[in-house]
Parts: C-alpha cells; sequence; structure tokens
C-alpha cells in the first residue's frame, strides 16, 4: 500500500481478552485512532472499553465464520478515501487463520505477519528447538513422542525426573479438549508420566509431545522477550522482563502477571540471531528460564505475535503500536537496534498478591518499591477509559486474581 500518515490508519484487532484490551489503548495512546475490535464476547475488558468499536460475531471461532466475518469487516471499512485497515491478531489460532488466508484478506488489510509455512514450522516446539541448535541458541534437553504412532508410555530420558511434558503444537492441542489437559504437565515419576501420555492418546490430540528435563527455579527464574523485525526481516528491536509471578491454573499456567523490565543483551543477541536466521517479520515473543546450573537463559518456545503480558513493553515506554505503524503503515527506512532499558513494573494482580506470592524477598521489595515511586502499570487501568462500569470491572478482577492465587496457594499445601 502507498504510503500514508501516521493517523490515515486504523487497527482491527481480533480478540477479547487482556491482550486485545492493551492493543486498544496502546494504538490509542500513540494516534488517538478508534479501533475496531471483533471477537465473540461481549463481556471482559474490551466490551467495557469506550475506546473502540466492537463487532460481536457469534461462533468467530469456527473457521468459515471467521472468514466471512473479516471479508465483511473489509468490505465495510476498506477502499477509496478510506484509512488503510491493519490487521492484528491477539491468539495463535486468530494469527494462524490470518496467515493462512493472507492472499485473500491483503485486498482490505494490511498483515504484519510471516507467511503460512514459516508459521507452521517454528510453532511446532520440535521444529523451533531443532533451529535453535542449528543456530547454536540453548534450550532444555527434550525428547520427541509421536502420539499418533508411538504407542508405548515407557521412554529412555537422558535426563531425570521431574520431567516436563506438553505439547509441541499448542494450538492444535488448545482445540483438542478432554479432562486434565493441562496446558503444561510437571510429572515427578514414571508413573505419573505414564498416565499423561495415556490421557493425551486418549484424547482427539494426535500430534507430538515433548518430554522436556526441567529447568529448576521458580517463577523468578523466568523471563518473556519481546522482539520485533522489520519488512527485510532485521530485528529492530528487544525488550527483556524478568518475570516474578506466573499464574497458575491449568489453562493459564505460565502467563507472566508480574513483570519488571529488565537487561540481559546477550539474550537479545540470540534471539536475533534466530529470528534473522528464518526471515522472520513482524513481533515475536519468546518464554525463557535463567538456568542457575550452567548460568545460561533457556529458551522455552516462540508466540508469532505479541503475547499476552506485552503490554511490559509499552509501560515502560516502548509503545508497540509504533513499531506496527513506522513499518507496516508509514513504511520508514529502520536502522539499527533499539534494546530497551530501565525498570518498570508491569502487574495486573493487587500488591496483595505480589506481597504473599512473589517469592523472592529482594525482587518482591523491588517491586513493591517500584509501585510506592509510581514506577508500575495495570494494563487493565487507562484514564481515558475509566468509567464507573470499567473501576467495578476491574476491582472484581483484582478480586478474583486474590481468590485464584490463595487457592492455588492451598492446593500447593
Amino acid at each position: 500500500m502507498p504510503d500514508a500518515p501516521a493517523t490515515d490508519f486504523r487497527p482491527v484487532i481480533l480478540g477479547g481478552d487482556i491482550t486485545a484490551y492493551t492493543l486498544i489503548r496502546t494504538f490509542h495512546a500513540a494516534y488517538g485512532v478508534r479501533p475496531i475490535v471483533v471477537n465473540m464476547s461481549t463481556s471482559g475488558p474490551v466490551g467495557l472499553s469506550t475506546l473502540c468499536d466492537h463487532v460481536y460475531v457469534e461462533d468467530f471461532e469456527k473457521a468459515e465464520v471467521f472468514a466471512a466475518a473479516l471479508e465483511r469487516v473489509g468490505r465495510e471499512h476498506a477502499g477509496p478515501g478510506r484509512p488503510e485497515l491493519l490487521l492484528v491478531a491477539t491468539g495463535d489460532w486468530y494469527v494462524e487463520m490470518v496467515v493462512e488466508r493472507k492472499d485473500h484478506l491483503a485486498q482490505w488489510f494490511t498483515i504484519p505477519y510471516i507467511d503460512i509455512d514459516l508459521l507452521r514450522r517454528i510453532v511446532r516446539k520440535d521444529e523451533f528447538y531443532a533451529i535453535l541448535d542449528e543456530v547454536g541458541v540453548p534450550h532444555p534437553r527434550t525428547v520427541v513422542v509421536d502420539m499418533a504412532a508411538d504407542h508405548g508410555e515407557e521412554h529412555d530420558l537422558p535426563f531425570g525426573y521431574p520431567v516436563v511434558a506438553k505439547p509441541s503444537d499448542s494450538s492444535e492441542y488448545h482445540y483438542a479438549p478432554f479432562e486434565g489437559n493441562d496446558k503444561v504437565f510437571i510429572c515427578q515419576d514414571e508413573a505419573e508420566l505414564a498416565t499423561v501420555l495415556r490421557r493425551v492418546r486418549a484424547s482427539p490430540y494426535d500430534g507430538t509431545f515433548l518430554l522436556q528435563e526441567f529447568v529448576p527455579g521458580d517463577d523468578t527464574n523466568m523471563r518473556v522477550l519481546t522482539c520485533y523485525s522489520d519488512q527485510q526481516g532485521r530485528v529492530r528491536f528487544g525488550s527483556l522482563g524478568h518475570v516474578l509471578l506466573e499464574e497458575h491454573q491449568p489453562l493459564a499456567i505460565g502467563n507472566p502477571c508480574v513483570i519488571i523490565t529488565t537487561e540481559a543483551d546477550e539474550v537479545i543477541e540470540q534471539a536475533r540471531t534466530f529470528l534473522e536466521h528464518i526471515g522472520y517479520v513482524g513481533f515475536s515473543n519468546f518464554d525463557l528460564k535463567y538456568d542457575r546450573r550452567d548460568g545460561t537463559y533457556k529458551f522455552f518456545e516462540i508466540n508469532v505475535r505479541l503475547g499476552r503480558s506485552n503490554f511490559y513493553v509499552t509501560a515502560n515506554g516502548y509503545n508497540v503500536s509504533e513499531w506496527y505503524v513506522r513499518d507496516w503503515v508509514c513504511h520508514e527506512p529502520m536502522e539499527g537496534l533499539t534494546i530497551a532499558r530501565g525498570e518498570h513494573l508491569f502487574a495486573f494482580v493487587p500488591k496483595a498478591v505480589i506481597r504473599r506470592y512473589v517469592l523472592d524477598e529482594a525482587l518482591r521489595d523491588k517491586a513493591l518499591g517500584l509501585m510506592r515511586a509510581g514506577r508500575a502499570s495495570d494494563p487493565n487501568v487507562y484514564a481515558p477509559d475509566l468509567t464507573l462500569k470499567r473501576r467495578a470491572y476491574n476491582a472484581l478482577y483484582h478480586l478474583n486474581q486474590v481468590r485464584k492465587f490463595r487457592r492455588w496457594f492451598v492446593d500447593r499445601r
């Protein structure tokens, strides 16, 4: 599409969770634009927002409904004399559906994502680890089990227990529900692992499953990395977050909810090596864990989109929407690599949760100190959007977080 002023565009955001809401506010804060948000929810953070036009689509998770809805939005809002439509998806399935239809949807939308062949290659964690091996980026030792072909439950592992068991294809696994389909399993012994594998084999999921060495340490050993690669496949931005606390509900396990921005330039260089090796474009999001046994950061997985906790980047002064707009709307030439600096606290849980459940005393004190210093942000709290209904929603959301962590703490004991 031709060059355009930064304000001559309109985001179309797919999703209804906290990720979608943070994009509403980041685009609004940077450009004052009013996004169109398409999803299948009438409530939650997006449903209560006054800063977007909300398009509710029943059965939006069905491929044929999804495709028809986007075509309808494109025909209604794109065309000569109208703002350019920038399509941004907030979940793995949404991204995959968009990328599969990229050629067709491109007549209405600007689509800042990789092609489908590369997407399908790297979202499979076994393929992802193979590429990391090619370029020398560390990751946990892993054994791949083909759930469709391998019917044995005993496996010779080159590492001891506990063992992490997880699907190689998270998107396919998400849409193969069964009782006890946790996002990740931590198996303490061979019998527990065998039980998990039998349960998965009996489910609709028939992809590969990964058995992985457990990297020791609690939530405070986790890191989250957000990178941006321009249309030429060069990494132009990186921001590292030190996770203090993750969610522990079965289907949300591993999602960071408390992050302090931090610096470890060698990690960004490792991600840069990987991303430029495969010719990646757009935002990428990595989960890592610091391994105190050898002093390295182990890469766990890549998301081919902004992560659920991406607002930690914007809160620290690096608005994520600007990278999209500079590259895909304004076609601005980009040079060099910007690495986010400074410390800022991102948290969508209340202070009481941080005070009680962040296990590292020094990090807990740092987080509380950043709160006192006014260097903390809650992605749900945005002054231009704080209606009475939203204030009530935020209060109930915090209360629910307290309850969830209390239940997790009781269950853990």
